[in-house]
């Protein structure tokens, strides 16, 4: 097997940009020079796959993987359920495609497992999920083992997804893991230095990258409304409200409780870095934050910029009355909102009148 690496699934499935009508990413070779042949129609192409967007990403590594006889393919992932604050399993005899595929067309074939994280995975959860699979014999004993190992794995790595797919049983009646894909949770890797130096930074959107440097939490959408939040509640409050008033946001960005004008200007930077932004809305509750802050921010950014899109600042909370006096006294042209809603009709007005 040759497998293009991107941060992406449904690789096998993709297509290449230069050659749409070509194999997809993950490819069946029989001799050496297949190997050869397939790996450079891979590197330094651009990969489109449901998960890419039609920009895709460029193939800048392959893995070269030992072929298996394959008689059944299953699916096992773990992950973290927020609702429960548990560790969930799913399983699903359907192995080798999208488990969103599966869900939607035959969901009876999902099985769903809750791990108490007090007690934790225990041999009679293992064998639950094993009889499931359809497993039989020492199949069962191996799944068993394997999935004691896989909760393991996901604990002490403090993982966030750990998803297999698919698991194989061999002809000869082995149950192997035969593909896996780890995420991790962002906040635990100061405790694990071996993980974080895997980060592959141009797998990662550029924006997103230099938000992390500043603190900032940075999501780039496929909007033209930039917003810039503090919290993260608000900011998903302030992107649906804009869909309310008929608006696309850009992006979420919450520039956290203690912000400083330096990040706030970043902030502002990284908005208009995006060339969709057509308008910002600028949403700040000041509780820990100051308003005269942001404001101060706002202004030294929009100058440093030079602002040619529409702004809108709704400002509440510490210092309201002193921000909203530096914004009116700063010369630019900020429409001040009184609240949310107005905010949001303002901005969303602003646009279509300048498109």
């Amino acid at each position: 097997m040759v497998k293009s690496q991107i941060h992406a699934g449904g690789r096998g499935a993709g297509s290449f940009k230069d050659n749409p009508a070509g194999k997809g990413g993950v490819r069946v070779v029989k001799s050496i020079e297949d190997v050869g042949r397939n790996t450079l129609e891979m590197l330094g192409h651009v990969l489109v796959t449901k998960q890419t967007g039609a920009e895709g990403k460029e193939v800048k590594r392959v893995y070269i993987e030992e072929g298996c006889d394959i008689k059944r393919e299953l699916y096992l992932s773990m992950l973290t359920d927020r609702g429960s604050s548990r560790v969930i399993i799913v399983a699903s005899t359907e192995g080798g495609m999208a488990i969103e595929d599966v869900a939607e067309a035959t969901p009876e074939k999902i099985i769903t497992l809750s791990i108490d994280p007090v007690m934790g995975i225990q041999q009679f959860h293992a064998r639950k999920i094993a009889f499931g699979l359809a497993l039989e014999g020492k199949q069962v004993q191996q799944a068993t083992k394997f999935l004691l190992g896989m909760y393991r794995a996901f604990i002490e790595n403090d993982a966030a997804m750990l998803e297999i797919n698919p698991l194989v049983v061999t002809g000869d009646g082995q149950v192997v893991a035969l593909d896996a894909k780890m995420a991790f949770d962002d906040n635990a890797l100061f405790r694990h230095k071996d993980v974080e130096e895997l980060r592959d930074e141009s797998e990662e959107d550029p924006a997103e990258l230099e938000a992390n440097r500043h603190s900032l939490s940075y999501v780039k959408l496929d909007g033209n409304i930039g917003c810039m939040v503090n919290g993260a509640g608000l900011a998903m409050a302030t992107m649906d409200i804009i869909k309310l008033y008929g608006g696309k946001p850009a992006n979420f960005l919450d520039v956290g409780g203690g912000a400083t004008r330096e990040r706030v200007t970043t902030a502002f930077k990284l908005i208009l870095s995006d060339p969709n932004v057509e308008g910002i809305l600028v949403n700040i509750f000041g509780g820990i934050m100051r308003c005269d802050v942001i404001a101060e921010g706002v202004i030294a950014a929009a100058r440093e910029v030079s602002l040619h899109v529409p702004l809108v600042v709704r400002l509440e909370g510490t210092n309201v009355e002193l921000g909203k006096k530096i914004l009116s006294e700063s010369g630019l042209p900020i429409l001040s909102a009184d609240n949310l809603a107005d905010a949001a009709e303002k901005i969303v007005k602003s646009v279509k009148e300048g498109a």
